[in-house]
């Protein structure tokens, strides 16, 4: 994704600072002390790693400032969590939580609407597996994450991917321009011929010229393995009837697929 204007949430990206490794223990130390000063430096000196992270993110509904402003508190949270004497670079901590802030802006805005319980369950689950990952240094597991709530590690699991924003087909995940890759380019299904492909296709637009009762027939009958007589006692007609306005539709689509 390719920035289009260099400000973003009034912040001049072109003038951002980059703090070595060492700039960043001290002022790691500093803050434990209680310097605010050097956490407002750490936090400035540290907009850049934000800027990288949000150019992960496809904008859709929600505009650069916006994911900027919530990577920023994900910055902050990293910085005021953060152990100096974890064997491990501050970006590789602050990334995740970078990640996860916008993450959980995102789902917090999506269009998708996810019931209230499965949606708490979701957040304490993920509260969860960011507490073990700040104090351990690793992800949890499902199972893990499950026995500490006392839920079930299914109730979990399905809670935790239906708050995750849909993926598109045509969200581009390398390179830009004529040169981008997008997910659709990544998938295969080597049990499926081109040709098979067509004629689904061609069925599925057949099947639209089917009259409702038609299309309900072939649904019970093809798709569902009923009898005849099966649906004609479920629709409350004669098995005859059921024949013949089976026949008819496969006549029709016959035609529109010749």
């Amino acid at each position: 994704m390719r920035l289009n204007k260099v400000e973003i949430s009034g912040v001049d990206t072109s003038r951002l600072t980059t703090l070595s490794e060492g700039e960043k223990k001290r002022l790691l130390e500093e803050i434990r002390s209680g310097n605010s000063d050097a956490r407002n430096r750490m936090i400035l000196g540290n907009l850049r790693l934000v800027l990288s992270v949000v150019q992960r993110f496809t904008p859709k509904k929600d505009s650069l400032d916006d994911l900027f402003q919530v990577g920023c508190i994900g910055l902050i949270k990293a910085i005021d969590n953060f152990d100096v004497n974890f064997d491990v670079k501050f970006s590789t901590y602050a990334v995740p939580m970078i990640i996860g802030e916008i993450r959980r802006f995102q789902r917090d805005n999506n269009s998708v609407r996810v019931s209230r319980g499965v949606r708490d369950l979701a957040y304490r689950a993920l509260q969860v597996k960011e507490d073990i990952a700040r104090r351990e240094m690793r992800d949890a597991t499902c199972a893990e994450i499950a026995k500490i709530l006392g839920e079930e590690e299914k109730a979990v699991e399905n809670a935790t991917c239906a708050i995750v924003e849909p993926m598109s087909l045509y969200d581009s995940v390398w390179g830009e321009g004529d040169d981008a890759m997008y997910v659709i380019d990544q998938l295969s299904d080597d049990t499926h011929s081109d040709e098979i492909l067509i004629e689904n296709i061609a069925l599925k637009e057949a099947l639209k010229k089917l009259t409702e009762r038609e299309k309900n027939i072939i649904a019970r009958r093809f798709y569902r393995g009923k009898t005849q007589m099966e649906i004609a006692a479920e629709i409350g007609i004669s098995q005859a009837q059921v024949s013949r306005i089976e026949k008819g539709a496969i006549d029709k689509l016959r035609k529109y697929m010749e």
